[in-house]
């Protein structure tokens, strides 16, 4: 076992309880009968069923790219019939359709990869669309402590979408189409604690952690289908997190016992909270 990780202790009543609620939570079925999204004859995605009929897709049919609803398997489907190299442009026609109609999440000119049930990656498409388009998603979260054991954790910024205010790991973020998974954990790593992989020590793969649940984005009709890998290592002395994006509102250095006293209490998001339950080996 890494020198960093703390010898497994269970956790007290009240937490034991939470987690077991926290686990329950992670993984909950579609608010509404869903569609499979299919581009190119591979699943993509899913959809809430009847929710594309309102968004006025002609415009999609008038140009280059066609979406209808054909038989899929046991049942129909959402149908984009376009050739493999085209899934990433008509893809991110939908999500245009649907920001114009305000029924997806915050629009942030980000692609994110876009794979088939093997994990291939076949695609891209805007970030704000994945929810509502039921499209599988990455992040990267980092446990970050400190030499005296003692763990660095942020809170995030009131301005967030998600979860304002509530506790998260010193780094979580997701990951990218433009980048490999170290490549993520380094970027998102300098954006919200302002500090160099490199400079850290024992940085070390740790686990992941998988999530399917409803979404409120589109008005209520998106669905979150996520893989969390995290990662621990040790802050130096010299070294303090700083926000660099404006996304965290402070940094806080708390005792082990803090921090399972906060999980108890549901201050940690459940992305979070789910990864540190993993961190101490729960």
């Amino acid at each position: 076992m890494n020198a960093l990780k703390p010898s497994p202790v269970p956790p007290h009543a009240a937490l034991a309880q939470w987690l077991v609620t926290a686990r329950q939570a992670a993984h909950q079925p579609a608010a509404q009968a869903r569609m499979p999204l299919v581009a190119a004859g591979q699943v993509v995605g899913s959809v809430a069923q009847g929710f594309l009929n309102q968004i006025g897709l002609q415009r999609l049919l008038d140009k280059r790219y066609q979406l209808l609803i054909q038989e899929f398997g046991a049942g129909p489907a959402w149908h984009l019939q376009v050739a493999p190299e085209e899934i990433t442009p008509a893809l991110n026609a939908v999500a245009a359709v649907l920001h114009a109609a305000g029924r997806c999440g915050p629009w942030r000119n980000e692609q994110l990869a876009v794979t088939n049930p093997q994990g291939e990656v076949v695609g891209t498409v805007e970030r704000g669309a994945v929810r509502v388009l039921g499209i599988t998603t990455r992040a990267v979260h980092l446990v970050g402590l400190a030499p005296d054991g003692r763990m660095w954790v942020q809170k995030r910024s009131l301005t967030k979408p998600n979860n304002p205010g509530m506790w998260d790991t010193l780094m979580g973020g997701m990951v990218s189409a433009a980048d490999s998974l170290p490549q993520a954990l380094a970027r998102e790593t300098w954006e919200e604690a302002g500090l160099d992989v490199a400079q850290l020590e024992a940085v070390t793969h740790g686990g992941h952690v998988d999530f399917s649940r409803p979404s409120r984005e589109g008005g209520g009709v998106g669905f979150m289908v996520e893989r969390i890998d995290w990662f621990h290592a040790q802050v130096p002395h010299a070294l303090e997190p700083n926000n660099q994006d404006g996304e965290v509102e402070r940094f806080e250095l708390l005792a082990p016992a803090q921090v399972h006293e906060r999980m108890a209490q549901g201050a940690f998001t459940s992305e979070a909270a789910l990864v540190l339950a993993g961190f101490y080996g729960w």
